[in-house]
């Protein structure tokens, strides 16, 4: 089996959410797009997933036009349809009325011959849990220093 490639990263999310559970689901694109994504001219920063009328989609991500494509440009920032089980859909659906909860992505991967993204369950982060963070990954840091 072939390993997967990472396309696009949604680094921001580790710091911003607590993530409590991942899903990984098919993502719908078209051609030039797919392309795009292969060259790495995509962008998760400000993307989020909402679920409308029972389907799930990817809102706010940004992937830029394939500058070699023979056809219409497609609008960048197009709402994307991702591919999920309908009993997936309402067992998240569920528990994004939770109070606080939201789905992210993660990030968007080969897994050849297909292109997949990882969503997660989350609960955003207060200033103080990111400090805390930030303090924990600092003194790790130092410490792996002083072994050295």
């Amino acid at each position: 089996m072939k390993e997967s490639k990472v396309l696009v990263q949604n680094r921001k999310a580790f710091h911003e959410f607590f993530i409590l559970e991942t899903l990984e689901c098919g993502i719908a694109l078209l051609g030039p797009e797919v392309k795009s994504l292969l060259d790495g001219r995509g962008n998760l920063k400000e993307s989020f997933v909402q679920i409308r009328g029972g389907e799930i989609f990817l809102v706010g991500a940004h992937i830029s036009p394939y500058p070699h494509a023979h056809h219409d440009p497609v609008d960048p920032d197009r709402d994307r349809k991702l591919l999920m089980h309908k009993k997936e859909i309402e067992r998240w659906q569920g528990k994004v009325r939770e109070k606080g909860l939201t789905i992210v992505p993660l990030k968007i991967y080969m897994k050849p011959p297909k292109i997949k993204i990882e969503i997660a369950l989350a609960k955003g982060k207060r200033l103080y849990d990111k400090r805390e963070a930030i303090k924990k990954r600092e003194l790790s840091r130092e410490r792996s220093a002083e072994s050295y």
